[in-house]
């Protein structure tokens, strides 16, 4: 695991982290928590640097074509993001049907997970590694989402809808759709767990034999299918928890204000928002800007704020937070707006010709479903 409570959000950062990264390792030890990721994450959901630019670097330093491993992973982000940008606000809700139907799942995540406390290892570790660092390891994720999913009857959305406020490097696409891969509600069955699993890729402190979670497959596959319960029993000892952190609609602080038109009016703009952190080009004024709407509906941990806010202050002098009708009728003012799109800032701001981010990967021939079917249907692009 990583503390990304120092994070610093900027391009020589992502750059270091980026020339870091070695693929032979990457490939052989990127599903166990100990292993070789690449930690890249908070700077892609940023936009601190695209996968495009990480796989071109990728390509010039080590040659890496399609079929690598580390080219593959970064696949998936892709992947997530082209379902969004096809389905936009389709993704927060079931794609299709998974094993139960959606009234089935409570839409609360219970106490016990809440402050981890459980009794399971790889539960409450897990989620008091996701309080103190704001990340964890994407099989962490996994076991997390299956746990809460299919043996507490959580439904996916809560689930999501609390890991993405905690996670530095929450993407709505790729949290959302992961936990839905793992509901089975946008793949074609539900991702399953066990001690042995635990086990396999994880340090023995997150074990969990002898627990109710060192059961057979087919016992899983009939408890998430609703056919069987889950043979959940109070674990001994005593257990106190943690407190889980605050969450906040608003960077902390006073270094934003409300969207003022005088700011701005006459000038040449660069719009830069939380996913779009990237250096700024020259000759346009830097105007940061955060959706209060979003952020209200959508609060974050004071560790992603902070690296949040830092970044934007390092960018632009001009930094509102207020209601995205504000700001797009506060920008109408300027002479022209540029930047780049991202659909985390939703439909208001679509009157804009903002630019299109970078891409990795060509378009498929036709809609693709599932990741598979994308995949074999697209190919590195060598002009992203």
């Amino acid at each position: 695991m990583t503390d990304v409570g120092t994070l610093e959000l900027t391009p020589q950062a992502a750059m270091a982290r980026l020339r870091a990264i070695r693929p032979a390792d990457y490939a052989s030890s990127c599903n166990h928590l100990d292993g070789a990721v690449t930690r890249l994450s908070p700077y892609l959901t940023h936009g601190v640097m695209s996968v495009a630019a990480v796989i071109r670097y990728l390509r010039t330093a080590y040659g890496l074509e399609q079929n690598h491993k580390l080219v593959f992973e970064l696949g998936w982000r892709e992947f997530y993001r082209y379902l969004w940008l096809r389905e936009r606000e389709a993704i927060e809700r079931s794609l299709h049907a998974g094993p139960l139907p959606d009234r089935e799942y409570v839409s609360a995540v219970p106490e016990d997970v809440l402050e981890a406390r459980t009794g399971l290892a790889v539960i409450d570790r897990a989620v008091s590694t996701l309080y103190e660092t704001g990340w964890l390891h994407n099989h962490a994720r996994l076991w997390l989402a299956s746990y809460l999913v299919h043996l507490r009857k959580v439904h996916w959305s809560a689930g999501a809808e609390w890991m993405l406020a905690y996670l530095v490097d929450g993407d709505l696409a790729s949290n959302h759709l992961s936990w839905q891969w793992v509901a089975g509600t946008a793949s074609r069955k539900p991702y399953l767990f066990n001690a042995e699993n635990v086990r396999r890729f994880a340090p023995q402190a997150w074990h969990v034999d002898g627990t109710p979670l060192d059961i057979d497959y087919a016992t899983l596959d009939a408890i998430a299918a609703g056919r069987a319960p889950w043979p959940h029993t109070a674990i001994p000892g005593r257990r106190t928890g943690v407190e889980p952190p605050a969450l906040w609609p608003s960077p902390p602080g006073d270094s934003f204000s409300p969207a003022r038109a005088h700011d701005i009016a006459g000038r040449d703009i660069w719009l830069v928002n939380p996913w779009t952190l990237a250096d700024p080009p020259p000759g346009r004024i830097p105007v940061a800007v955060c959706d209060a709407h979003y952020h209200s509906r959508r609060p974050w941990s004071a560790r992603r704020w902070r690296c949040v806010a830092a970044r934007m202050s390092q960018v632009a002098s001009i930094r509102w937070i207020d209601g995205a009708e504000s700001i797009v009728e506060a920008l109408r003012q300027a002479r022209s707006v540029d930047g780049l799109w991202d659909p985390h800032l939703g439909r208001a701001f679509d009157g804009f010709s903002l630019r299109a981010a970078p891409r990795a990967f060509t378009d498929p021939d036709r809609d693709c479903h599932s990741f598979s079917a994308w995949w074999s249907r697209v190919r590195l692009n060598d002009t992203p």
